[in-house]
C-alpha cells in the first residue's frame, strides 16, 4: 500500500494525501451542511426539563414503565437505566402549560403502579433560558479553546504549521459535530466534554508530529519537504499506534459498557480519535506542505549585533 522511500523504512504516508484530503473536504462540507439543514439535537440540559431518577426494588422493566409513563403531559419522555439495572432516569422535555410538579407526579404514579417500593432519588429541573445560556456558554467554550489554541501554536510553531494545525482541530470537530447532527443524537454536557476532549487529544497528536518535524528539517540537510515530513512521521508513527490503541481500549468499553449517561461522551470520543489520528498527516502536515514549508523557515532568526562587522584589530 505504501511506498517505501529509503533503505531506512521511511513510509511515504503523503502519496494518498491528496485523495484523502478530497475526502476530508466533503465530509467536512457534508458536516456544515448537515449542521445547517438538520441542526444539533439538543438534550436537556440546553433545552431545558425535568429529571427523575428512580431505584426499584428489583430489575425495572423500562418498556413497560414508557407505556405507564406515556401521555400528553410527558410525550418526548425518555426512559433509561441508570448505573444498575435497578436504577432508571427519566427525561421530561419542557411543555408548554404544562407545570413540571405535574410531569414528576405523572411519573411516579406510573412506577408506583409497577413497584410500590420504588424509591424517588433526585428530581432536577432546568429551566428553558438555563438551557439557552448553557448552550451559548458551551459553543463559546469550544471557540474561546480553539483561539487560545491558536495563539499557542503561533508563538511555537513557524505560522505555517500553525496554520496547518489549527485547520486540523477544526476539521475534527466539525466532522464530530457532524455526525451527531446527521445521526440526530443527544447533544448534551457530557457531549461537549467530549468534544473539548477531542480538541485536546488531536492538539496533542499534532505537536509531536510537528515537534519531530522540525527536528528534522535542521538534522536532515538532504531531502525534500514531503521526505522529510515522512520520516517524521513514520519516527512518530509507533507512538501514535500505542497511544491511539490504548485510549480505544479504554473508550470502546465506556461505548459498549458505560451506560447511557455517558454513551454520547464516548461517542464524541471515538469520532474524534479516529478522525484527529489521520488529520494529524493529512491535514496539518500536507496543508503545511501547500503552504511551501521548507528548512529555511526552520532557522532561528540570526540577530546581527551592533559593530559584528567591523575588524577587530582596528583601533
Amino acid at each position: 500500500m505504501f511506498q517505501i522511500l529509503s533503505i531506512k523504512g521511511t513510509v511515504n504516508f503523503l502519496r494518498h494525501a491528496v485523495p484523502i484530503s478530497i475526502l476530508s473536504l466533503i465530509l467536512v462540507l457534508a458536516s456544515l451542511t448537515s449542521l445547517a439543514t438538520k441542526g444539533i439535537n439538543w438534550g436537556l440540559d440546553f433545552t431545558g426539563g425535568t429529571v427523575v431518577e428512580l431505584e426499584f426494588s428489583s430489575t425495572a422493566n423500562l418498556q413497560a414503565l414508557r407505556a405507564e409513563i406515556s401521555s400528553e403531559e410527558t410525550e418526548g419522555v425518555v426512559v433509561q437505566h441508570f448505573g444498575s439495572s435497578r436504577d432508571v432516569i427519566t427525561r421530561l422535555p419542557v411543555k408548554e402549560g404544562v407545570k413540571s410538579e405535574l410531569q414528576v407526579q405523572h411519573v411516579m404514579e406510573a412506577a408506583i403502579k409497577l413497584d410500590p417500593q420504588v424509591i424517588q432519588k433526585r428530581v432536577e429541573m432546568v429551566g428553558p433560558q438555563i438551557g439557552k445560556e448553557l448552550a451559548e456558554q458551551g459553543g463559546l467554550a469550544v471557540l474561546v479553546a480553539l483561539i487560545c489554541i491558536l495563539i499557542y501554536v503561533s508563538f511555537r510553531f513557524e505560522w505555517r504549521l500553525a496554520l496547518g494545525s489549527v485547520a486540523a482541530l477544526a476539521h475534527d470537530v466539525i466532522i464530530t459535530l457532524g455526525v451527531f447532527s446527521l445521526f440526530q443524537l443527544d447533544f448534551d454536557l457530557t457531549v461537549l466534554a467530549g468534544v473539548l476532549t477531542v480538541v485536546g487529544y488531536s492538539l496533542n497528536d499534532t505537536i509531536v508530529v510537528f515537534d519531530r518535524i522540525r527536528e528534522n528539517f535542521l538534522k536532515m540537510r538532504k531531502g525534500s519537504p514531503e521526505e522529510i515530513i515522512n520520516t517524521s512521521i513514520t519516527q512518530t508513527m509507533s507512538r501514535t499506534i500505542i497511544t491511539t490503541g490504548t485510549t480505544l481500549v479504554v473508550v470502546i468499553a465506556l461505548f459498549l459498557k458505560g451506560g447511557t449517561m455517558i454513551h454520547g461522551f464516548a461517542t464524541a470520543l471515538l469520532m474524534g480519535i479516529f478522525v484527529g489520528t489521520f488529520s494529524s498527516i493529512y491535514v496539518a502536515s500536507f496543508l503545511a506542505i501547500k503552504l511551501g514549508i521548507n528548512r529555511e523557515h526552520m532557522l532561528p532568526v540570526e540577530i546581527e549585533k551592533e559593530g559584528a562587522d567591523q575588524d577587530p584589530l582596528m583601533p
